[in-house]
């Protein structure tokens, strides 16, 4: 039995329903405001407790200078970067591949391999902490960026070819029919028909995978180390002084992280709704 819709309810209830998410709403945005807020504040007002109320003087971008050029953070930020961008194109390219042969093939072991690929995403990241870590100390990787790119994209793989695999699947066999009766090989026949149509997969699939590796912190904190190597989240938990901190600074570095996702998402925006759209129909 479906939900009754929202327009066909009485009166009373939709004006409850609005109220309802009105609150919600803006419960959900009051840590958000009050980090901007602080990312405004001197120095002297946030010493002085005023946390919550207004700034008694705003320098627009003093704070967002000054984590820039008082913290590590251009070097955190490369860093995020020099990991992030790698390791989303190698999930993408591993996904695809991976997808296609797993929907468009039978062969023995099919659903068992696709089995794993999914039950891969059901293991708790906290449990592989100290195996991985083993890992990478005797590869000689730990503190390296190459170390938090392997990482994330042996496990963001999984997910991310179970997406792949069921975009795949429902397009028409029709179109694969037509193009190995022109003689396509398969990866002409990857490259030239089945790619063109799930851009809009891959879209979504990039803002996601983006989002999740950006804003890993478990992982950055157990294989990064030194300064030279850590990310933006792992580096503005170091901002952090052992007596005072600077919560001004550490609010604006904040805001300054959280832009590069939402940024990627109005890009592809179009996109990334069309692959979710996608993504309804049953593979």
């Amino acid at each position: 039995m479906y939900p009754r819709p929202i327009p066909d309810a009485a009166v009373w209830q939709r004006r409850l329903y609005v109220l309802a998410v009105v609150i919600v709403l803006l419960l959900w945005l009051c840590p958000l405001f009050a980090i901007i807020l602080t990312s405004f504040r001197s120095t002297e007002d946030v010493m002085g407790g005023n946390l919550w109320g207004w700034p008694t003087g705003i320098g627009v971008i003093d704070n967002y200078t000054d984590v820039f050029t008082q913290t590590p953070m251009a070097r955190y930020f490369l860093n995020s970067l020099t990991i992030t961008i790698p390791s989303v194109i190698g999930v993408l390219v591993l996904s695809t591949l991976a997808g296609y042969v797993l929907s468009r093939y039978r062969f023995p072991g099919n659903m068992l391999i696709f089995a794993l690929f999914v039950g891969g995403n059901f293991l708790p990241h906290q449990i592989m902490m100290i195996p991985v870590r083993d890992l990478m100390v005797r590869l000689d990787l730990i503190d390296t960026t190459a170390a938090l790119i392997i990482f994330h994209v042996a496990f963001q793989t999984g997910f991310a070819t179970l997406f792949m695999r069921n975009f795949i699947a429902a397009l028409p066999d029709e179109l694969f029919q037509a193009a190995r009766a022109e003689g396509a090989s398969p990866f002409q026949t990857l490259w030239h028909v089945a790619i063109p149509l799930v851009r809009p997969a891959l879209a979504a699939l990039a803002i996601l995978i983006f989002t999740f590796i950006w804003n890993d912190y478990f992982w950055a904190v157990v294989l990064t180390v030194s300064d030279s190597v850590k990310p933006v989240t792992a580096g503005l938990a170091n901002l952090r002084g052992e007596w005072v901190s600077a919560w001004n600074l550490i609010s604006a570095g904040t805001i300054v992280v959280a832009v590069p996702p939402v940024i990627m998402f109005f890009l592809m925006q179009r996109h990334f709704i069309a692959g979710l759209t996608m993504g309804a129909v049953k593979g």
